[in-house]
């Protein structure tokens, strides 16, 4: 059976300080390119194999694309979201779907709450119900099915592996990350995700994150755009107050996300961040990569230390005030 680095190919990443107290740590792989694309750092065995889960939404939403979804500009970012649900984010899939002539029945995601409280306080008072469209990766199954009418692929059974897109998504993850899918299996959405070593997803989102939209090959074109895209609405790929959002406003990298503490980020210079927190939780995947790229000098190291010493995303609470912090200690 396939799987993911062991403990002994974990090195510890962070830990959570309680009143002085280490009370948890968080163990795991990372890897840093330099702009170039050199490895400049390994921690932990980063040729294993992970599972990208939503980390792997910038390669399908590029497939997407270049498979024939006319996206661009918010919509464009909400392809690569794991969005909170709101009303905001829920009017741009609509607007996916009602161009391609579909609504959210076509959706093949499961039905969800919104994970923005706010939002879902508000659905709970109208007596509003579970919806497809809520789910936080409605928008890159809404890619997924503009690209199908675009192109003349059938849209019943888009989620199977054998589906023309989702071969070419599988053939757009291989060419930018320069490796072979080792595996392919079901992700909380439905779709398939692949596994590939953390080291060839680092090597694909720094393809993504340097890419130019003068570039003339279209792959390129589109990751351009999709990275500029992302920057300029950082919230429709997260939502308020969530990681993705915070470190895209706060220091203008490009970040993403994925379920089970996988973590990718490219800074304004192409230095590139991958990571995988062995136990799955998430909590320090953030402050782990802007660590990281602090410390290779692609991001002010001071203003990145204050901003996990202050920021509320990084707080340990007892009695519902602030004893503590995630501290990454790469």
């Amino acid at each position: 059976m396939l799987e993911t680095l062991a403990v002994t190919d974990s090195v510890e990443l962070a830990v959570a300080d309680r009143g002085g107290f280490v009370e948890s740590r968080h163990a795991g792989a990372a890897i840093v390119l330099s702009p170039d694309g050199d490895v400049v750092r390994a921690l932990g065995d980063t040729d294993a194999l992970i599972l990208p889960r939503s980390s792997l939404k910038p390669f399908q939403a590029i497939a997407s694309v270049t498979a024939g979804a006319p996206l661009e500009g918010e919509r464009l970012a909400l392809a690569t979201a794991s969005h909170s649900g709101t009303d905001r984010h829920v009017e741009v899939v609509r607007g996916i779907l009602a161009d391609a002539g579909l609504t959210e029945d076509h959706l093949g995601c499961p039905a969800a709450w919104p994970s923005d409280q706010g939002a879902r306080d508000d659905l709970v008072r109208d007596h509003g119900v579970k919806a497809r469209i809520r789910m936080n990766c409605s928008g890159k199954h809404a890619a997924m099915l503009a690209a199908c009418v675009a192109t003349g692929w059938d849209t019943e059974g888009y989620l199977h592996p054998d589906h023309p897109l989702q071969a070419h998504i599988r053939e757009t993850v291989e060419r930018l990350s320069g490796g072979k899918v080792a595996a392919t299996v079901i992700d909380g959405c439905g779709a398939p995700v692949h596994a590939i070593p953390l080291s060839a997803l680092a090597r694909g989102m720094h393809r993504i994150g340097t890419s130019s939209e003068r570039s003339p090959f279209g792959l390129h074109r589109v990751a351009g755009a999709l990275v500029r895209t992302v920057r300029e609405h950082p919230w429709a790929i997260a939502g308020p107050g969530l990681p993705d959002t915070f470190a895209i406003e706060r220091f203008g990298v490009f970040a993403k996300f994925g379920a089970e503490a996988v973590q990718v980020m490219v800074a304004p210079d192409g230095t590139t961040v991958a990571l995988k927190v062995l136990d799955g939780g998430s909590r320090a995947t953030c402050a782990i990569a802007l660590t990281l790229l602090a410390q290779a000098g692609a991001l002010p190291a001071d203003e990145v230390q204050a901003a996990l010493d202050t920021d509320p995303l990084f707080a340990v609470l007892g009695g519902g005030q602030e004893v503590g912090r995630i501290r990454a200690t790469v």
